[in-house]
């Protein structure tokens, strides 16, 4: 099954490329864009609670896909360009074995735990 979902991910991952190139932006922005939500990873600074939640808004697909539709809806071209990267970003993750966070630990994602061992 894991070998599905990371299929899966690749095929959204390449419609977030798909998608851009649709956009007037040169490619270098979805290069210099594509790990900005990583940002998100700066709540984990205070707690393990306020980076999950930092880190889950960054890389959640609905997110991503709601800032796309705002833009399309508004012919906003940057929050297409936001809705994209994010999208795109959030998919090569889950991909590399990076899900959503647990508020426990950054390890702990729903995808299971990243790292050589299965538990913290």
């Amino acid at each position: 099954m894991k070998t599905v979902l990371k299929l899966e991910d690749i095929a959204l991952f390449g419609i977030s490329i798909w998608l851009f190139s649709l956009l007037s932006f040169s490619w270098w922005w979805y290069l210099v864009l594509f790990f900005l939500p990583d940002l998100g990873c700066i709540g984990y600074i205070f707690n393990t609670k306020i980076g999950a939640l930092f880190y889950n808004v960054l890389h959640h697909k609905g997110v991503a896909i709601l800032l796309f539709s705002a833009g399309s809806y508004f012919t906003i071209e940057s929050l297409q360009l936001a809705g994209v990267v994010m999208f795109g970003h959030a998919a090569f993750d889950r991909v590399c074995g990076y899900g959503l966070k647990y508020n426990d630990s950054f390890k702990h994602t729903h995808l299971g735990y990243i790292g050589k061992s299965s538990t913290l």
